[in-house]
C-alpha cells in the first residue's frame, strides 16, 4: 500500500505567505522521509479552509526541491478550464516533474460553480466532455474536437506528457455511484471523506471487480483505489490521537463546506464511521433505532432528528475513532495499526492530512519524521 499526504492548504490564522511557505516545507521533508505521493486540492473562495486554488502553480516549484513523491492534482476541476488548457498544464508540469504527475479529475460543488460563472446542472456533462477530450489532445498529433462544451480547431497541441501514453487519470470519489462510474472509465478512486475501513470493503471489492470491464477513456486502465482521512502522529500517542480527532471533527464541523447543504450528513457519517459505539448506545438509545437482523450499525434510524445525530457524532471519542481507523493518530505503532485496517480492504493508497487549522506546522513536522522514521518502512518490507 503507497502512503500519501494529502492537503487544502490550512492554517490557524490566514496568511497566504506563511502558508505557501509552511506547506512548501512540509512537502519537501515529505519527499526525504519517504512518502510516495503528495495531493492537493483545487478550491476557490473558500475562505479559512483552503488556500490552494491552483495545485499545478505550487507543484512547478515543488517539482525541482523534490527528486522521488509523486505529484497528485487531487483534483482538476475539470469544468473550469478549457481541456486544451488542462492537456498543456499537466502535460508541462510532468515534464518539470520528470514524470511523476497523477490527472485526478472532478467537478466541484454549486457554491464553487456558480462563483466561476457555471450552472452546477452542467457540471456532470462537462466533467465527462472534458475528460474524454485530455487524453486524446495527449495521443493525437494533430487535435480538433466538436462538443457540447468545447470546440477545437484542428490544432497541434504540445507539449505532451513526459510519462509513456500519460499520467494516471482518477476521479475525486464521495459516493457510491462515482466508484460505478470510475470502474467504467477505467480510472482511479480517490475515496474522498473519512470511513471506517470495514465500511468501505465492499465497494472497493465492487470496483476491482467492474474495472475489469472498462471501456477505458486513456491509453490503459488506472484500477488503483486510494482513500483518505486526517491524522496526526506523535511521540506522545495521547495528545495526538487528541489531536487528530479534534481536526476531523473540525473538518467536518456544521459550518464546513464538505457537510453544508447536505441531508442528514451526520447521521451518514456516523454510519460511514462505524455506526454508535457501546458505550453510547444507553446514553441515546431512545432516539435510535438500528437493531435488524443485520446488527445494530447497518441500520442507524435517528427518530430524534439530525440534531441527535449531530450530538451522537460529537461525542464520538478519540479512542474510538482512533482504534476504528477513522483517524490515522497516535504514536507510529497507533498509526500502523490503523493503517493496516485499510491495507486488508485492498486499498492501493492511503492519503491521510495532516495539515490543518488545529494542528500547528510543529506537530505536521514531527508527524511527518515520525512516519519517516517508522510507519513507511512498515510499509515498503
Amino acid at each position: 500500500m503507497k502512503l500519501a499526504l494529502q492537503y487544502e492548504m490550512q492554517r490557524p490564522e490566514l496568511d497566504d505567505h506563511l502558508v505557501v511557505k509552511e506547506t512548501m516545507e512540509q512537502c519537501v521533508l515529505a519527499d526525504q522521509a519517504g512518502f510516495d505521493y503528495v495531493w492537493f486540492v483545487e478550491h476557490h473562495f473558500l475562505t479559512g479552509f483552503s488556500a490552494s486554488p491552483c495545485p499545478d502553480v505550487f507543484y512547478g516549484a515543488l517539482s525541482q526541491r523534490t527528486k522521488n513523491i509523486r505529484l497528485g492534482l487531487g483534483v482538476v476541476i475539470l469544468p473550469y478550464h478549457h481541456p486544451v488548457r488542462v492537456a498543456e498544464r499537466v502535460a508541462m508540469l510532468d515534464h518539470l516533474s520528470d514524470g511523476r504527475v497523477d490527472f485526478g479529475t472532478g467537478r466541484s460543488a454549486p457554491y464553487e460553480l456558480t462563483g466561476m460563472g457555471l450552472d452546477p446542472r452542467d457540471s456532470r456533462e462537462m466533467w465527462e466532455e472534458s475528460l474524454s477530450m485530455v487524453p486524446d489532445i495527449w495521443s493525437t498529433d494533430w487535435y480538433s474536437h466538436e462538443g457540447k462544451y468545447w470546440q477545437v480547431p484542428e490544432r497541434q497541441i504540445l507539449p505532451k506528457p513526459f510519462q509513456k501514453d500519460h499520467p494516471p487519470i482518477w476521479v475525486a470519489a464521495l459516493q457510491p455511484a462515482t466508484y460505478e462510474i470510475a470502474a467504467s472509465k477505467g480510472i482511479g478512486v480517490l475515496s474522498f471523506g473519512s470511513s471506517a475501513p470495514d465500511s468501505l470493503a465492499p465497494y472497493v471489492k465492487k470496483y476491482k471487480e467492474d474495472i475489469k470491464k472498462a471501456t477505458p477513456v486513456g491509453k490503459e486502465i488506472n484500477n488503483q483505489w486510494a482513500s483518505s482521512t486526517l491524522g496526526v502522529c506523535l511521540k506522545d500517542g495521547k495528545k495526538a490521537r487528541n489531536m487528530g480527532a479534534e481536526s476531523l471533527k473540525n473538518f467536518f464541523g456544521p459550518d464546513r463546506p464538505y457537510v453544508q447543504g447536505q441531508k442528514d450528513i451526520y447521521s451518514q457519517l456516523l454510519e460511514k464511521w462505524g455506526g454508535v459505539p457501546d458505550h453510547l448506545r444507553q446514553n441515546f438509545s431512545r432516539y435510535i433505532d438500528g437493531d435488524d437482523e443485520q446488527g445494530f450499525d447497518n441500520a442507524l434510524d435517528f427518530s430524534g432528528g439530525e440534531a441527535i445525530a449531530h450530538k451522537v457524532w460529537e461525542d464520538l471519542d478519540s479512542d474510538t475513532l482512533c482504534e476504528r481507523g477513522v483517524v490515522i493518530a497516535g504514536d507510529p505503532d497507533d498509526c500502523i495499526r490503523a493503517l493496516k485496517k485499510h491495507e486488508a480492504t485492498g486499498i492501493d493508497q492511503m492519503m491521510v492530512m495532516m495539515q490543518t487549522e488545529t494542528v500547528p506546522h510543529a506537530e505536521v513536522m514531527e508527524s511527518i519524521e515520525l512516519w519517516g522514521k517508522y510507519i513507511i518502512p512498515e510499509f515498503n518490507k
